[in-house]
């Protein structure tokens, strides 16, 4: 494939995920601050109707427009996860905030090729924004270029979290660490953290126990903002990652980070 195919494949991809994420608006608005039967999974997470059936909608197109493509669903399962390119959805990232009647949940949709996210989509259908990642290109909010904020100092830095509750006893060791030397902290925004990040709002989100279609989608986005997302390590976030999730406006607030979560 030559590079101009390549830009017209993403284009297309990139085109179509973002379509899919806000087709699935009104149905998450249908039910949201509605009442809800709320069941807990085997993870002891939430779930709800509107969670499986935001997934099974996107499900249906991603499975009309591109059959050979696999999927990587939240409520749903996966299917033909061995395929070269690979769809990650999170039909609702933060659940907790949809059942609260907090408008931070968002619609994730990632499109992986050879396993490397590509494109990305964060759709907050409460909000009606978004945010739009494409591989080599710059991120948009809406229909306008963003990009993180100039920080390189943790002292100057606006970290958050969504809540301490995600860690377990050494990270949140490091979370403290890492808190204590920022310029502030605050807990909360599921994915609607990252969105704020690549629009140059905050400088840092700092996670663990998360899944790859909790991350997936990120990656193009806060890249092509200009900012870095790694795991505590430092590594490319795949589907293998363990879960732990920095990221940061600049690299070299990056490097701070990473260097106090590993003391």
């Amino acid at each position: 494939m030559n590079e101009k195919n390549k830009q017209a494949s993403l284009s297309e991809l990139s085109a179509f995920a973002l379509a899919v994420a806000q087709d699935v608006t009104p149905l998450a608005l249908s039910y949201f601050r509605s009442p809800l039967e709320v069941e807990l999974k085997a993870d002891q997470s939430p779930v709800t109707v509107a969670d499986r059936q935001i997934e099974a909608a996107i499900r249906v197109k991603v499975e009309a427009a591109y059959p050979e493509h696999g999927i990587f669903g939240e409520e749903h399962g996966q299917a033909k996860t061995d395929s070269a390119n690979l769809w990650v959805i999170d039909p609702i990232d933060g659940t907790k905030s949809f059942i609260s009647g907090m408008p931070t949940f968002g619609a994730l949709l990632a499109h992986l090729v050879d396993g490397k996210p590509v494109v990305g989509v964060i759709s907050a259908p409460a909000t009606g924004e978004y945010w739009l990642g494409v591989q080599g290109q710059p991120s948009l909010f809406g229909l306008t270029p963003c990009k993180t904020r100039d920080c390189r100092s943790l002292a100057d830095a606006r970290l958050y979290t969504t809540s301490p509750d995600v860690f377990d006893a050494a990270g949140l060791a490091a979370f403290e660490r890492v808190s204590a030397k920022a310029g502030m902290r605050r807990f909360g925004g599921d994915c609607y953290s990252y969105g704020l990040l690549a629009s140059g709002h905050i400088d840092a989100v700092m996670e663990m126990s998360l899944q790859p279609y909790d991350f997936m989608a990120l990656v193009p986005i806060i890249e092509g903002a200009g900012g870095r997302i790694t795991d505590w390590q430092g590594a490319p976030l795949s589907i293998m990652s363990s879960g732990q999730v920095i990221a940061a406006a600049t690299p070299a607030l990056h490097a701070e980070i990473l260097t106090l979560i590993n003391a």
